[in-house]
């Protein structure tokens, strides 16, 4: 006569479920560790290499002139940066006096692509508000270091850059980065004496 075996008790059972969500648990956390160490997006750093105005004029209190701007952007990240909604825009006395959308792209990963943007300023007029006076004609502080200048004027550069990078092939997380520079112009001839961003 053959004896039937009990089926295997449910502890048994209950004992693999417990070793099997625990290594799943561990497994989770070794991807987020890994996600937040490694492979976390981080913001395209960009840096101001230099400052132009290729063409410069004044007439009747009024300017007018070409704005050249040259950047270097680096990805940081481990895939590639691709950046779509970006601009640069151009202020004096809190007024919008330049704008420029940035064509869309892509920027490898670990690599720093440069770019140069070139737009014409409409006249618009000089404000002399705040100005100090001395015996020789005006002359103002920069603003940027103290040393005192001619006759300038400060215009402020904002870049504003945003896109999307994909975190594992699998992921995309959005990112943003700006740029905002302060620079003096001496209006005698247009050279830009000082910038700080």
């Amino acid at each position: 006569m053959v004896k039937c075996r009990k089926p295997p008790s449910g502890r048994t059972n209950l004992a693999s479920c417990i070793v099997a969500t625990i290594f799943l648990i561990f497994i989770i956390i070794v991807i987020f560790i890994v996600y937040f160490t490694v492979f976390k997006p981080k913001s395209p750093v960009i840096t101001v290499n230099a400052i132009q105005l290729p063409t410069f004029s004044t007439s009747n209190g009024t300017v007018n002139f070409t704005f050249s701007q040259y950047v270097s952007i680096e990805n940081p990240n481990h895939d590639v940066f691709a950046h779509y909604d970006s601009s640069l825009q151009l202020l004096y006395s809190g007024n919008q006096i330049g704008f420029m959308f940035v064509p869309a792209g892509k920027i490898n990963s670990g690599r720093t692509q440069y770019m140069a943007a070139t737009f014409s300023v409409k006249s618009f007029p000089l404000s002399v508000t705040g100005q100090p006076e001395s015996v020789g004609g005006p002359t103002v502080t920069d603003g940027l270091s103290g040393f005192r200048v001619g006759p300038s004027m400060e215009v402020e550069s904002r870049l504003e850059m945003a896109g999307r990078v994909r975190v594992l092939h699998f992921f995309t997380h959005h990112v943003e980065t700006k740029a905002e520079c302060r620079i003096a112009i001496s209006v005698s001839d247009g050279s830009v004496t000082a910038f700080h961003c």
